[in-house]
């Protein structure tokens, strides 16, 4: 099968506006090509070539969808043909923007377990034709293999969350990045030197502009966010047919997609300091294919009810209701010195600055930080946790941005227990617990931070061994399934 035919015209105009920086440097820079009549005849000149070049690529262009894979044969000078496995395929995504609606096209993307990028691509196809791929590629992996369309019933879909008008503003506001807050330092520098007239000491034009820098870099990141959030997630549907979680989200550019629950990893639970105020959070389900970090992230339920976010997280991992421990006190300890050294450099620094600059100002009052270290230190060992259950284990971690992940056991790919050269000295340790979908042993795995270093031990043993017992128990199970399905069909 080819791309629909208005992929040419659309993809020529693609290449054409890929290049808009060039023609606006040719107008007014040195009008080279004479103005704007000749820059013209440059565009039109470049659209006819890139469409014939788009003519050739759309009749080499080819596509098939068979029983056990998608075969793609692609390129212009040198070929490339592609078999992508219809059962490795974790996630197959639509996406259509304003333009795309208008002309009835869509962009389906694929990614398999373990790809770092997306494995194959159809740019585009009609909407009718993404869907029907989406349905048939969802089909054979759920090994049906009917083909009678008059006969075959369209399996049920539940509707398991839909977005509200309201949990799309608070979305804008729970959005906010905290971090963006740092920006007060950068800006104060800018305005600091008009107000060096009107406030005798600087630490006073500072106390006087921070608050305001404040307010005024949140009002604007507000802004931004709850655009995103609106633009992003309108409309957000999620549903479940059969074994799959089925998403659709977006204003000005429509995304739709799948999400197959064998193929989950971990369910990550995000709470941020003004989500966890108001009772909120959010739920991103990490495949093979994709994490919570990617691009094309799955969020399962951008922000609901915290009930109601472990309420559908349940119903795709059986977890127990968490009660989690926390790491021994002297964790705690360990962060109360480590945020007190970095005060008091801070401290030292400014006193410096003071002494022996012509810089003068209250440096004394930078020894706010060194009362605030046992403050944040408490408050990031408060939110360090662990939950042991019978077949996952939960992890938490972080204050800003509080993340929850759940684990099942048979989806552990690596545990390990390591200790740095200072967890040594309060004998503590870190258990890493990686799956196929996390970044790895050095970021982005889950880990339980700061345990006890004969806890960190046990719990990697117990995790090894109910991973072995997991996985022996789901080979008998998929046994004895192959067994009833050989004796159906006798």
């Amino acid at each position: 099968m080819n791309l629909d035919p208005l992929s040419v015209p659309y993809r020529a105009g693609e290449s054409v506006l890929r290049l808009a920086w060039v023609l606006v440097f040719l107008v007014f820079g040195n009008q080279t090509f004479g103005g704007f009549t000749g820059v013209g005849l440059v565009v039109v000149a470049w659209f006819l070539v890139t469409l014939a070049y788009q003519l050739v690529y759309y009749q080499r262009f080819e596509y098939e969808l068979t029983e056990d894979t998608l075969d793609i044969a692609s390129g212009v000078v040198s070929r490339r043909n592609r078999e992508i496995p219809v059962r490795r395929v974790q996630n197959v995504d639509i996406s259509r923007n304003v333009v795309h609606r208008l002309l009835g096209i869509a962009q389906i993307d694929l990614e398999t377990a373990g790809g770092s990028s997306t494995e194959g691509s159809l740019k585009y196809v009609s909407f009718e034709e993404a869907k029907r791929l989406q349905s048939e590629i969802g089909r054979l992996k759920r090994g049906d293999t009917s083909t009678d369309e008059t006969t075959a019933e369209a399996p049920a879909e539940r509707e398991l969350f839909a977005i509200t008008p309201k949990e799309l503003v608070l979305l804008g506001v729970v959005g906010i990045d905290l971090r963006l807050l740092s920006f007060v330092t950068v800006l104060l520098p800018v305005v600091a030197p008009s107000l060096t007239g009107q406030f005798g000491d600087p630490l006073v034009g500072l106390a006087v502009t921070a608050p305001l820098a404040a307010v005024a870099i949140v009002a604007v990141t507000a802004a931004i966010s709850g655009a995103l959030a609106v633009t992003n997630y309108y409309g957000f549907r999620l549903s479940r047919v059969t074994d799959e979680l089925h998403y659709e989200r977006g204003l000005l550019q429509r995304f739709s997609g799948t999400i197959p629950l064998e193929k989950v990893q971990t369910l990550s639970i995000s709470e941020n300091v003004i989500a966890r105020r108001l009772g909120y959070a959010s739920l991103a389900v990490e495949t093979a294919g994709y994490s919570p970090n990617d691009a094309g992230s799955q969020s399962a339920v951008p922000l609901a009810d915290r009930r109601r976010v472990f309420d559908l997280a349940q119903s795709v991992e059986e977890f127990e209701d968490v009660a989690f421990e926390r790491p021994p006190k002297r964790a705690r300890q360990r962060y109360v010195v480590r945020y007190g050294i970095v005060a008091a450099v801070v401290v030292a620094a400014a006193f410096a600055v003071d002494r022996f600059t012509g810089l003068t100002f209250a440096w004394y009052a930078t020894a706010v930080l060194v009362a605030a270290a046992p403050v944040a230190a408490h408050l990031k060992w408060r939110n360090l946790g662990y939950d042991l259950q019978s077949e996952y284990i939960v992890l938490r971690e972080g204050f800003w941005t509080r993340t929850i992940s759940v684990v099942p056991y048979y989806r552990v790919q690596t545990v390990v227990d390591s200790q740095t050269i200072f967890q040594r000295r309060r004998r503590l340790a870190t258990l890493v617990v990686d799956t196929a979908g996390t970044s790895g042993l050095t970021s982005g795995a889950t880990r339980a931070l700061d345990i006890d270093e004969a806890k960190a031990s046990e719990l990697r043993e117990i995790v090894a061994d109910r991973l072995q017992e997991e996985l022996v128990k789901r080979r008998e199970q998929r046994r004895h399934e192959r067994l009833g399905s050989m004796e159906a069909a006798a």
